[in-house]
């Protein structure tokens, strides 16, 4: 699993021009499943998005997780995280699960998501043309692959 992770003072997805979720602080999480992602892979990534210090404290520094700064998550699936560039000027993305897979693992990634910030996860719809919104905060954006373990 591939993840796009944005810190934002405020964030939503639309489709059909109705929003489908929306947050204030917290994190923006694009998420795109391959294959071969397992529930181990679900388990890692959101262990680590939940625990990760990316908000800052009194000091400055960034030592603060979205759940102790009382942050939301925001989800959105993003098949086009697995893009193949190398050869030609249309991606491919033939790395990207399809629905079968795709699809209960990235149920299971917002299951494991709530579970681990104790509280609920806002999200697109999976499949759907999505207009996402937000203002991110710092910037900081965190790229992580599951593969990887970064």
């Amino acid at each position: 699993m591939k993840a796009v992770v944005q810190r934002t003072t405020r964030a939503e997805v639309r489709i059909n021009d109705k929003v489908s979720g929306a947050i204030g602080l917290g994190l923006v999480v694009l998420v795109g499943i391959m294959d071969e992602d397992t529930e181990e892979d679900v388990r890692w990534l959101s262990r680590k998005i939940s625990m990760m210090r990316i908000f800052e404290d009194e000091q400055g520094k960034m030592n603060r997780s979205v759940k102790d700064v009382d942050g939301r998550i925001l989800m959105v699936s993003q098949f086009t995280l697995h893009a193949l560039t190398r050869k030609g000027n249309r991606p491919s993305f033939i790395r990207a699960a399809g629905p079968g897979v795709a699809i209960p693992l990235y149920e299971a990634f917002k299951k494991q998501l709530e579970t681990d910030t104790g509280s609920a996860v806002e999200s697109g719809e999976f499949g759907a043309y999505m207009e996402v919104d937000l203002v991110n905060d710092g910037p900081v954006t965190i790229i992580m692959d599951s593969k990887n373990k970064e």
